[in-house]
């Protein structure tokens, strides 16, 4: 295990059960239809990878890339588009794919910039939630896991660009986030 990690609170055979039977079911919402899955930059990436992996309905991908934490451990509450998508979405049905839903102000951010866009539909698949943490009410349609207030990476998940590697999701030391390393 890496230095850094005091846990694993995810492990890897655990994710990819949850990831398939999310698959699964949005296979069957969707069925006889065509999604545009949109992951959000970039924590989503690991976690919309193995989740198109197992979707039996046709899917087309695109992405979009926010900012609320910078390198700081806590979200600023401030959101910032620092990538829009790369096509229209009117018309079309979008699952918005990402990684963790914490304060719900990210996401109520960029449902509210989707929708303005006239989607025939607009879903949120999110692979963790920290209910705890919720500022803003917010409604995830497929959620992997309910998760501790925790500070956790791993999967695709990082603390200042690192971690996104780590093959379990896990808890990082604390002294590694409030020590600035």
């Amino acid at each position: 295990m890496h230095p850094d990690i005091e846990r694993v609170l995810l492990a890897r055979e655990e994710i990819q059960e949850r990831v398939r039977l999310l698959g699964t079911q949005i296979s069957a919402d969707y069925k006889g239809k065509e999604i545009l899955a949109v992951g959000v930059l970039k924590g989503s990436v690991v976690f919309l990878a193995d989740l198109l992996r197992v979707l039996t309905v046709p899917v087309e991908i695109d992405f979009i890339a926010v900012s609320s934490y910078g390198k700081a451990s806590a979200s600023s509450g401030v959101v910032r588009i620092l990538k829009d998508l790369d096509r229209s979405i009117t018309g079309r049905d979008v699952l918005l794919v990402e990684d963790i839903v914490d304060t719900g102000l990210t996401l109520n951010y960029l449902k509210e910039h989707l929708l303005s866009q006239q989607p025939a539909g607009l879903r949120v698949c999110a692979l963790l939630d920290k209910p705890s943490r919720r500022r803003v009410p917010v409604e995830i349609d497929y959620l992997g896991f309910s998760i501790p207030d925790e500070f956790v990476v791993g999967y695709g998940l990082d603390y200042a660009g690192r971690y996104r590697n780590l093959p379990d999701i896990c808890v990082l030391r604390r002294e590694v986030y409030e020590g600035g390393r």
